[in-house]
């Protein structure tokens, strides 16, 4: 039983000798000599770096992002669907198997349109919707909260 990890003992050693010979090349043939300021600052496409290094994303990036994804795993369950789909119509009649299926994957699409529904409802898509808050939180509130904490 042992012999049969052999293989993969064998691509975990060939995967950390590569790793380790690879590092130990660049650190013997690269210079490492005569380090500047204009060598150590990051590179932008030939523009002096002004400004921030880290700007700050709008939610509306991260919230579009995951709406992305969550509507792409859609595709991700349909393909393999599909195949099932038309193995059952070849193996059994189209009055059982195949319309439970259908159904079934029916009801998928129509939960991830009311979801899509929502998301359009809520303005999830506009990039240019800015909510408000529900309490200001810079105001005539902040005074009466910094009186509190004293």
């Amino acid at each position: 039983m042992p012999q049969d990890y052999i293989p993969v003992f064998m691509q975990i050693v060939a995967g950390i000798l590569f790793a380790v010979s690879t590092l130990a090349a660049s650190v013997i043939i690269g210079k490492r000599g005569r380090r500047t300021a204009a060598k150590d600052q990051p590179y932008e496409c030939g523009k002096d770096p002004i400004g921030p290094t880290h700007s700050r994303f709008s939610i509306k990036f991260y919230l579009v992002a995951m709406l992305f994804i969550l509507f792409d795993i859609e595709v991700v369950f349909m393909y393999p669907w599909a195949l099932v789909y038309r193995e059952m119509l070849h193996n059994t009649t189209p009055q059982f198997g195949g319309l439970f299926i259908f159904y079934s994957m029916f009801s998928f699409i129509g939960i991830l349109f009311v979801g899509y529904l929502y998301a359009l409802k809520k303005k999830a898509f506009d990039w240019t919707h800015n909510p408000t808050p529900p309490v200001s939180l810079i105001g005539a509130n902040q005074s009466s909260i910094t009186s509190r904490l004293k």
